[in-house]
């Protein structure tokens, strides 16, 4: 006998579009009993990583304009960016910002005592808010904090959810083990709100948590959605060495050089206008070749790498504003970054692509909303300006938290099917905790990553890419469904197992859509096919899941921004 759990809207995640989807629903109304479930405790969410800002015009009298958001959004994206919805976004993202500082959140301040804001990647103005270096965890606890005075939010802490539950037209419910006891949880609700965030550890250069799998991603696909644009990967230009841990947009933006082995900033010869603030996809193209023609440094670890020079900011600065860059640096790296340059090379940092869904936010399946990063409703197109993405998850879970909430109050709820609890248990139990298999899984999640870091980098090739997709596979048949833990009790094999599950489907998502994609988009740089081409390919990747995953199109929405070449 299952055991079983009755809410009315459920939320996967708890970041900050999970956490954001949470109180705007508790707001919409007291009615609803709300529950956010999370493999992790809350705020250890990977929410909390984010470090250089949020952007949004709050300075209109001083130039900016949310057209020029709008519009260095767009150029950003290369043109994929569903226009609407990056209008949506940047209409919304002023109040989102003053909404948080009336919660608690502590932005940095400009000398005249107005919110601080510094110079990102892409944009014609400063328009990153910012709280030192630790954006996320300062809003990541501010909204936490906001959720405690909500009596009808509830947090299911260090939960594995492991299916959706639909009937094939509407959302019925979920299947989860609970970590601490091992037991195994039908959840039933009204509404879903999938928050799971992004797929970032399917490279092993990476700046994610560890705990960021596609498990998210893959419960929307199994389940029948789509995923779009998973092809586009964003790798962040500054990753240090040998952890991949992320040193923040920011220090760019507040005057931080990228220098080459001749001591040069070379991004004056790729990018003259902006420099070290062109968009990401750019500059980690640049940083790559810099290093193909022999004018990067070695790691001791024997990798080609470059570095950012924060020496002429000043001690003072670096403490006052890039203080956890000047912590990480220190305990990573064993630089202070006063006194000497940072090795760095582009990192594994986000996931444009996610759940298709629409402006709301909705899926395809009636009563399921996604947002933030396991989400794709096309803001960032095929690469994202740095400073969105936060922002993203405060917009779309203010608006999935509102129709989420709306939605179940009103709906009337289908016939639960049973069987499809009893499929799940059997696919998890009897095919991965009963299984036996004489290769490590730990070996083969290890092989998947390295292969990705080799096969699907910053620069791809068709060949490449389809022996990427043939070593996946490979990996895919061996005997690695299996958990030598037995304990019911926090049996973290166990849940590593089901993460590698995933991580094959959404791999494979992945590797298809950038095969398919025979053009270079933002991020996603082919060498065989060098130039953007918007005859066969301004439209965004589906792929549905099947024996055979199936492939197909979904229009962008052009308002009046037509594509033109981008130029920085």
């Amino acid at each position: 006998m299952v055991d079983v759990i009755e809410k009315d809207l459920l939320i996967v995640g708890s970041g900050l579009a999970g956490l954001r989807a949470a109180i705007q629903a508790a707001k919409t109304s007291t009615k609803i009993k709300i529950a956010v479930i999370s493999k992790v405790q809350v705020m250890r969410s990977h929410s909390v990583s984010a470090e250089g800002g949020t952007a949004a015009v709050i300075f209109e009298d001083e130039g900016d304009s949310l057209e020029s958001h709008a519009y260095d959004t767009i150029k950003g994206s290369d043109f994929l960016a569903d226009q609407d919805v990056v209008e949506r976004f940047v209409s919304i993202m002023p109040s989102e910002i003053y909404q948080l500082e009336h919660w608690g959140m502590p932005w940095s301040r400009r000398k005249d005592g107005r919110i601080g804001q510094r110079a990102f990647g892409g944009y014609s103005f400063p328009r990153a808010s910012y709280a030192q270096d630790k954006v996320g965890f300062y809003e990541m606890q501010t909204l936490y904090d906001t959720c405690q005075k909500f009596d009808n939010i509830e947090f299911f802490n260090e939960w594995f959810v492991t299916s959706i539950v639909h009937d094939g037209q509407q959302f019925c419910g979920l299947t989860a083990i609970e970590i601490s006891s091992g037991t195994f949880y039908t959840i039933k609700g009204k509404g879903l709100i999938i928050a799971a965030g992004g797929a970032g550890r399917l490279y092993s250069f990476s700046t994610y948590a560890l705990s960021s799998t596609p498990d998210g991603l893959d419960l929307a696909y199994r389940a029948g959605m789509a995923l779009k644009d998973m092809e586009f990967v964003q790798f962040h230009p500054t990753g240090i060495l040998p952890s991949g841990i992320l040193i923040t947009e920011g220090a760019r933006g507040d005057g931080g050089y990228l220098i080459n082995n001749k001591g040069e900033r070379f991004m004056k010869n790729y990018a003259a206008k902006l420099m070290e603030l062109a968009p990401r996809d750019i500059v980690s193209r640049s940083m790559m070749t810099e290093m193909q023609e022999g004018r990067g440094f070695k790691h001791e670890t024997g990798v080609d790498c470059l570095k950012i020079d924060l020496r002429h900011l000043g001690d003072d600065l670096i403490k006052e504003k890039l203080a956890a860059v000047r912590e990480i640096s220190m305990k990573f790296s064993g630089v202070d970054p006063s006194k000497e340059p940072l090795e760095v090379r582009p990192v594994c940092h986000y996931m444009m692509g996610g759940v298709h869904t629409n402006i709301d936010g909705a899926t395809e399946i009636k009563g399921i909303w996604a947002a933030g990063e396991v989400a794709c409703n096309s803001t960032h197109g095929s690469n994202r300006l740095g400073a969105n993405s936060t922002g993203e998850c405060l917009v779309w879970g203010k608006l999935t938290g509102e129709f989420a909430a709306e939605y179940v109050l009103s709906c009337k709820t289908p016939p639960f099917p049973l069987y499809q609890v009893e499929t799940e248990e059997k696919r998890i139990y009897d095919g991965v905790f009963r299984g036996r298999g004489d290769v490590n899984p730990y070996e083969i999640k290890q092989e998947l990553t390295d292969t990705m870091n080799d096969k699907a980098y910053v620069f791809r090739n068709e060949n490449d890419l389809i022996t990427g997709l043939k070593k996946i596979r490979e990996l895919r048949e061996l005997t690695w469904k299996h958990v030598d833990d037995q304990a019911k009790e926090y049996n973290t094999n166990f849940t590593n197992v089901l993460e590698l599950d995933a991580m094959f489907r959404v791999t494979e998502v992945l590797l298809l859509g950038a095969i398919y994609r025979k053009e270079s988009r933002g991020a996603h740089a082919r060498t065989d096919y060098p130039n953007r081409d918007d005859k066969n390919f301004l439209h965004h990747t589906l792929v549905y899941h099947a024996k055979e995953p199936i492939i197909k199109t979904h229009p962008v929405a052009i308002t009046k921004y037509k594509p033109v070449e981008r130029k920085y």
